[in-house]
């Protein structure tokens, strides 16, 4: 069995490595596959929209024995008093049968109340009739489309604020987009119905897909700091480096918060039926996989890519190059450890005591500033010996 203590333990002190960053093209190419089918999901299928969005009548038969037939006995009841295309029959938890249909005028509505509880065997009280109209989930949509984008405003500035360069930023939003978008079409592709509640998950995945690329990121920005500073690592290795020691954390995270999740699905499909908590259920579970995969394969990589040819990153990769290859070229967490004495180029190998830096083809060992050459500074002296 794979010890998941040792393995990050391992990855965040660079004992093992992950290349995220090299292998760009491999993730790329899986993201442009994923993002291919939506665009095709959205454009040749498009999206469920539910009758909040689409507007029409809803009716649902309480109280009733759910047999295998009860989508086809519920169709046939509708047309037979009332043309009203291809009614969607759905169930709601055990005992509840939901119709919906196009706009009906009241007396058609009447018709189909009578029509669907006589199909069931029960009374028309059992039968309730609603209508929706698509101006309702218009506005819904208005609304979150402006709340996305004060979102993803205000993400950008608190990003660029915060990391110190706007490219953090839009790496981030690259990746939100990436997220949303493929979420999207997978609704599309699988067919799943997108109703308000869908909207509401939709904007929630940006929360936990951004959660995730901020950690990542700030680690990058630790990591650089610090290879600044000693000038053993690149700025692509020490982004790499980040990713390996945040790896099992966004897994564990990432896992931790599908488990409940995935278990309201489980409950929605076998027992609840569709509804709200069904529909937000679905849009978490499918964007927080995304996100996770969005913050560990894409945000970190692009980020490289945008900022691997400024002239202080270039400079970096050309100071860590020399130093890699007097000292063997495996990065490892140490090698992003601050540093006092000066740039590696000034460095020369001295004796132990002196304070500074004795290199050897595979380590580099430090002494304390205040260390002495004898030994801890207060150990006693022993007296000398006489001579007899």
């Amino acid at each position: 069995m794979i010890n998941f203590a040792a393995l990050g333990n391992d990855l965040y002190t660079g004992k093992r490595s992950i290349d995220f960053v090299g292998r760009y093209k491999r993730w790329y190419l899986v993201s442009g596959v994923f993002i291919l089918l939506a665009a095709l999901g959205l454009v040749l299928q498009g999206l469920n929209l539910s009758l909040e969005f689409s507007g029409g009548s809803e009716f649902r038969v309480s109280g009733v024995k759910v047999t295998d037939s009860y989508e086809q006995t519920a169709k046939d009841a509708v047309t037979s008093v009332a043309a009203a295309g291809a009614p969607e029959v759905t169930t709601i938890g055990s005992s509840t049968v939901r119709v919906q249909t196009e706009k009906l005028n009241d007396s058609q509505s009447r018709d189909v109340q009578d029509a669907l509880a006589k199909a069931f065997g029960t009374t028309s009280d059992k039968v309730s009739a609603t209508f929706v109209g698509p101006s309702w989930g218009a506005s819904v949509s208005q609304k979150a489309l402006q709340a996305l984008a004060v979102f993803l405003a205000l993400v950008a500035a608190v990003m660029a604020i915060y990391f110190r360069t706007w490219k953090m930023a839009v790496a981030g939003l690259a990746a939100l987009l990436h997220d949303l978008f493929i979420t999207v079409g997978i609704y599309a592709l699988a067919g799943f119905e997108v109703s308000p509640a869908t909207m509401i998950g939709f904007l929630t995945i940006l929360g936990y897909s951004l959660y995730d690329t901020v950690v990542v990121f700030d680690k990058v920005r630790e990591n650089t700091t610090e290879a600044r500073g000693n000038g053993r690592m690149s700025y692509a290795q020490a982004a790499n480096l980040a990713v390996n020691q945040t790896l099992v954390r966004s897994i564990n995270t990432t896992v931790v918060a599908l488990l409940p999740i995935a278990a309201i699905l489980v409950i929605g499909f076998l027992f609840l039926g569709p509804g709200t908590l069904l529909d937000l259920a679905l849009a978490l579970f499918v964007g927080i996989a995304v996100g996770a995969y969005s913050s560990i394969f894409i945000a970190t990589p692009l980020l490289v890519h945008m900022r691997d040819h400024e002239p202080e990153m270039v400079e970096l990769t050309k100071k860590a190059e020399r130093y890699q290859q007097r000292h063997g070229g495996k990065v490892l967490a140490s090698d992003a450890a601050p540093v006092d004495h000066g740039s590696d180029d000034d460095l020369e190998p001295a004796a132990v005591g002196t304070g500074e830096r004795r290199t050897t083809s595979s380590t580099v060992r430090e002494t304390h500033k205040y260390a002495s050459p004898s030994g801890p500074r207060n150990q006693p002296k022993r007296p000398p010996k006489s001579r007899r």
